[in-house]
């Protein structure tokens, strides 16, 4: 374990905010929720847009994927203070992401029917109407959000954090506010229902994206940020970005597509399964958000030793990241359990939903530690060491291989109690944990992706 204080201090002064952003999220998510249960006493509305969201969630992960890919060549250039490079890394990015975002944005207003009949059994006429009037509106956020996650990333990666504090408030205070009044027609607007939530999901991520760019180009100065900033991007950044980043966006998608199926085959299973399964997906999102954001703040500090050489300084910051995790996944696993019922309570859905998600968190509340252990090595430390690859892989496997196997045969074949199902959807947390601990075990996880000081030569030492 490291002794130096002022590890501690930099790890939490690098993931609080984002952890705090984490919060804000989903209690921002929470309020949209609670509101959106008001609207019918049934849940249809709930379970139309919980099920709609699975499909934004895919766009969102591969978005934030792009900017996590990013922090591993942007933290490793940080090391070596070549602020060029990084804005050309950055610059690349961004076009990758409003690309991205345009596409999802076409196909789901090209095909929004068949798009939501995915996550949504055909046989549910009332939520299917309610999903085609929220996902084809909501998509449109996806193009603000693509800048603003970015940015963030590169922002992150020099080690710049307080502009995701001031984002996360003003997107709490915007998205709430505006959830109010276009819901329920408030000071004078009309009641839009589930346009309204739709409406101001793409306001609030239009204010945040706006304070984003003013922030990054009047206030910090590590890196500049002009209005010229998407021409700053260079071959060489493309090729490097599709090589050590792409793996990083590959997994984040991939979950997300693994989320999404997950949902399809929830959503096969009624209204009553949706519910439950949303508000469980909620305080699973609580345990882990503490957990993402130290690891993302983990992944900065790792690649940065890496590129300034420091090996040994990067194998103690690796000992000492698993032992807080093990603790934070245990506190986290108790945490949950306890709060399961009041938590539950807020939705004010009915009974039986509301039993379902209690069972269903008093059984998975368990996966948390497994959860939190291995974050911290693939999110965190793998990550920040170029490692992306090996953890792209296992990510695959896991995922395509055990978790939906085992989730569609328990659900169909074997047809297991309800709570059951989802506990198989996160089978895969009782074990990954070890693949983690063994891969850390080795010297292959430590890889140098940052290129030397000539313009166009390329270079990748492996430890």
């Amino acid at each position: 374990m490291i002794r130096d204080l002022s590890f501690y201090k930099t790890i939490l002064r690098l993931s609080l905010p984002a952890a705090f952003q984490g919060l804000i999220n989903l209690l921002v998510v929470m309020a949209d929720n609670v509101m959106v249960t008001q609207l019918d006493p049934n849940g249809f509305s709930f379970g139309a847009v919980a099920q709609s969201n699975s499909i934004t969630n895919l766009a969102i992960a591969v978005l934030t994927g792009l900017a996590s890919g990013s922090i591993v060549l942007v933290s490793q250039y940080w090391g070596k203070k070549d602020t060029k490079r990084i804005a050309q890394v950055a610059s690349a990015v961004m076009t990758m992401g409003l690309l991205i975002a345009a596409f999802f944005v076409l196909v789901i207003n090209l095909f929004p029917r068949q798009i939501i009949h995915i996550v949504i059994n055909k046989n549910e006429l009332q939520a299917t109407q309610i999903a085609l009037r929220y996902l084809p509106l909501v998509c449109f956020s996806y193009l603000p959000y693509a800048v603003t996650a970015c940015l963030i990333g590169m922002l992150k990666g020099v080690e710049i954090v307080r502009v995701t504090v001031y984002t996360t408030v003003l997107s709490l205070f915007a998205n709430v506010g505006l959830n109010y009044v276009l819901i329920f027609g408030k000071l004078g607007f009309p009641a839009l229902g589930v346009e309204g939530a739709a409406i101001a999901t793409i306001l609030a991520r239009l204010i945040e994206m706006l304070l984003v760019l003013w922030y990054a180009m009047r206030k910090q100065d590590h890196v500049p940020v002009g209005l010229n900033f998407l021409k700053k991007q260079a071959a060489w950044a493309w090729r490097d970005y599709l090589k050590y980043g792409i793996p990083v966006v590959v997994t984040d998608a991939q979950w997300a597509i693994i989320g999404m199926l997950k949902m399809v085959i929830i959503g096969q299973m009624g209204i009553v399964m949706s519910n439950a399964a949303g508000i469980t997906d909620s305080l699973m999102n609580l345990g882990t958000m503490f957990t993402f954001s130290l690891a993302g703040g983990a992944a900065v500090m790792v690649g940065k030793a890496v590129g300034e050489n420091n090996i040994k300084l990067v194998k103690e910051y690796a000992r000492t990241i698993q032992i807080m995790f093990l603790l934070i996944g245990v506190f986290m696993a108790i945490l949950v359990y306890l709060v399961r019922n009041p938590f539950i309570s807020l939705y004010g859905l009915p009974q039986e939903a509301s039993s379902l998600a209690s069972q269903i968190v008093s059984i998975t509340a368990v996966t948390l530690i497994g959860t939190s252990y291995h974050a911290s090595c693939f999110v965190g430390i793998n990550r920040g060491a170029g490692d992306n690859r090996f953890v792209m892989m296992v990510d695959m496997i896991c995922g395509w291989l055990v978790v939906l196997p085992s989730a569609f045969l328990g659900a169909f074949v074997i047809k297991v109690p309800l709570a059951w199902v989802y506990f198989l959807t996160r089978i895969d947390q009782t074990f990954k944990w070890f693949i983690a601990y063994k891969r850390l075990r080795t010297d292959k996880w430590i890889h140098h992706v940052t290129r030397d000081n000539s313009p166009e030569t390329a270079q990748v030492n492996l430890k």
